[in-house]
């Protein structure tokens, strides 16, 4: 019976031995998972950065700066404003003229609708 008792105490033992390793090999896969999260996060943040510089660099090529862009709309507006006045200026007599023809020009005469009521 001793014996017996023996080889269960051995068995228990063993027991509690396999399940520390398997309790510890848990932990290592945690802890690798963990690492292998925090380096995707990584690389993946060198990644975005690396593209955000390229895109700004084809920004830059492309487009020119924000500024440049910013110079040559207020550039292209002041010439197109600049047109509209001279246009207006050409045009202004004549626009006026033809205003105060039209105001002046009066014709009278009867709607086509109006209609003479024979008198009572």
């Amino acid at each position: 019976m001793a014996s017996q008792t023996q080889g269960i105490q051995q068995l228990l033992a063993a027991e509690k031995r396999a399940a520390e390793k398997v309790s510890e090999a848990r932990k290592r896969k945690a802890r690798r998972l963990k690492q292998a999260k925090e380096e995707a996060q990584d690389e993946i943040e060198k990644y975005r950065q690396e593209r955000e510089r390229q895109f700004k660099e084809f920004e830059a090529k492309h487009m020119g700066s924000r500024e440049d862009v910013s110079a040559r709309i207020e550039a292209d507006t002041k010439l197109r404003i600049n047109e509209m006045n001279k246009a207006v200026t050409t045009h202004k007599e004549q626009v006026i003229e033809k205003i105060l023809e039209l105001v002046y020009d009066i014709k009278p005469e009867l709607h086509k609708n109006f209609q003479i009521q024979p008198a009572k």
